[in-house]
């Protein structure tokens, strides 16, 4: 059954009808490392219900966030993606937002994720959301060479 349709603007949980939207989203988010297809499938398949869009006027995808359910009292944000002409209106926030009020609502106690040491401004919405850095630092080439990251953690 797909899923209502909402105004634009307004988060819902993806659908296996979102496919395409999300590779094209991700790519335009991510275009130095886009996810492959079959893990993006996968990902959708497995958590369909902690992945959330955002639709803009014309009905396509322009953000999404991925959170895992919690386990053991811990959930990750996967992947948060904006499409870059959609960047700096609130979207990621919005997005963050209702991803840990459904991790906090089925348990999770702390939400952790990974982001670019250089990204300023994922850095600063998620710390703005009460993340705080890892003590230790950018773990190096975490990702893969030259892909360093930084962990953040936030207690819920």
């Amino acid at each position: 059954m797909p899923a209502p349709s909402l105004p634009p603007g307004l988060p819902r949980e993806a659908n296996g009808q979102d496919m395409s939207d999300l590779l094209s989203l991700d790519r335009a988010a991510f275009p130095d490392d886009p996810m492959r297809n079959s893990t993006l499938r996968q990902l959708l398949d497995m958590y369909a219900d902690h992945l959330l869009v955002i639709e803009d006027d014309d009905g396509h995808l322009c953000a999404y966030v991925l959170a895992t359910p919690p386990y053991k009292g811990e959930s990750w944000i996967f992947s948060l993606g904006v499409a870059p002409a959609r960047r700096g209106k609130g979207l990621a926030r919005t997005l963050m937002t209702q991803a840990l009020e459904t991790v906090r609502a089925e348990g999770a106690s702390t939400v952790r994720l990974w982001v670019e040491p250089g990204n300023d401004p994922a850095r600063a919405l998620y710390e703005s959301l009460g993340f705080t850095p890892d003590p230790e630092g950018p773990h190096a080439d975490h990702f893969g060479p030259g892909a360093h990251r930084l962990g953040m953690t936030l207690k819920l």
